[in-house]
């Protein structure tokens, strides 16, 4: 038998519509929407749950996280057994959820036994999509090696084996892309340039050549996924576009060539500014070394500037956070952050709308649209007015809800 929840008495905040609308009510079936309508809706059956006049809308999407990314010094994971490194992913996953990301991204780490144990309820989580390990080349931004290392140590007490993987050459690029897909990866993540927390990889620098960029995509198009690529510098952005990637992590050195690109090319950027004020603030006390901290500094200042850039070129920007470690609990400051550039809506959008086009899960999540999955949010006020009150770790939140069942609900 069908279960039926009936929301009442709330302004609307459905992100195709773009403002707050009253007079509306909702009806959930099971784990779907099933009715969102201006008059009432006859459900004798269903359970009504008066909002109390507060504001109904999708659960939230991060676009770009990393669940088990435990420690901000990625190298101290290399001392964790997987069975800390996974308790500490079921933690963080119920943070997410807690503060109303009822959908996220794993962009590198989680695998099929995270995914499977939020699906079965083993962990309290929202939706995971996973890429299993991202794949880099020989020194790069996937390289978490030791230069000391032999490459041959016992990796049973290893966590780093979660994260990543190294990949030469074209015909090793195909066998781990094929590999992550094997794992149930949902889109095949592919390091492009340096990052901040590699140690040795200059910003600036190019990875993986034209054939294995090639490679990756045309693997994962075959298996009816999709690449994402690491990248922050604007030839990267570029060799990327080229060769048929979807969405780019990161982008903050991007410029007006490289953004007119992607719009031709219908791509993605998924920024995650937070992570970089986040680490700036306090990455130090966790470790975070000298040489990453003087990165960090060259990608926060493209930070806003590359949401200018995109804006002005139409690129769709998703919301992602891409926190490592203590740093996670900052994951809703992105809405404050991108206020300087962006406008409430916008900013919303990125962290519904758009999040669902970048998973490709449009009408399904980030709307309350009938046929979209039953996630939602009850918020204490108006998010257009006030963003903040998307921030607090879901202080402001009186009700979440994932899949029909009640995360939270304090309104009854």
């Amino acid at each position: 038998m069908s279960v039926q929840t009936l929301f009442t008495n709330f302004s609307l905040l459905e992100p195709t519509f773009g403002e707050i609308r009253g007079g509306y009510q909702l009806l959930v079936e099971d784990d779907k929407i099933r009715e969102l309508s201006d008059k009432p809706i006859k459900a004798k059956d269903a359970v009504r749950v008066d909002c109390g006049k507060r504001t109904l809308m999708p659960g939230l999407i991060d676009s770009h996280v990393h669940a088990i990314h435990s420690e901000v010094n990625i190298r101290f994971m290399e001392n964790l057994p997987l069975t800390l490194v996974a308790a500490r992913a079921a933690t963080r996953l119920t943070a997410m959820l807690n503060r109303g990301f009822t959908t996220v991204r794993d962009t590198g780490g989680a695998d099929w036994g995270i995914k499977t144990a939020i699906e079965t309820g083993h962990i309290v989580g929202p939706r995971l999509f996973i890429a299993g390990q991202s794949i880099g080349p020989t020194g790069g931004h996937s390289d978490s090696r030791r230069r000391t290392s032999s490459g041959d140590e016992c990796m049973c007490c290893n966590g780093l084996q979660f994260k990543s993987a190294v990949a030469d050459g074209v015909d090793e690029v195909r066998k781990v892309a094929r590999e992550q897909m094997r794992q149930g990866a949902d889109h095949v993540k592919i390091m492009m340039s340096g990052g901040v927390a590699s140690p040795y990889d200059p910003l600036d620098s190019l990875q993986f050549s034209d054939g294995e960029v090639k490679a990756a995509v045309e693997e994962a198009t075959a298996f009816g996924r999709y690449v994402c690529a690491h990248a922050y510098s604007a030839k990267a952005i570029i060799r990327a576009a080229k060769f048929g990637v979807r969405t780019i992590e990161h982008g903050n050195l991007i410029d007006d060539t490289a953004a007119k690109l992607m719009a031709q090319k219908d791509m993605f950027l998924v920024a995650n500014l937070v992570t970089y004020y986040a680490m700036k603030e306090r990455a130090a006390k966790w470790g975070m070394t000298a040489e990453s901290l003087e990165k960090n500094e060259i990608v926060l200042q493209g930070g806003l500037k590359s949401l200018e850039i995109c804006k002005r070129h139409g690129v769709p920007v998703a919301y992602g956070s891409d926190l490592l470690g203590e740093l996670h609990w900052d994951q809703s400051n992105e809405f404050t952050i991108r206020q300087a550039v962006m406008s409430p809506i916008e900013i919303i959008r990125s962290a519904t709308l758009i999040g669902a086009d970048v998973l490709r899960m449009p009408g399904k999540v980030g709307t309350l649209k009938a046929g979209a999955f039953a996630d939602l949010i009850v918020v204490d006020g108006n998010p257009l007015k006030n963003l903040a009150l998307l921030v607090d770790q879901g202080k402001h939140l009186s009700a979440i809800m994932k899949g029909g069942k009640f995360h939270k609900n304090r309104l009854n």
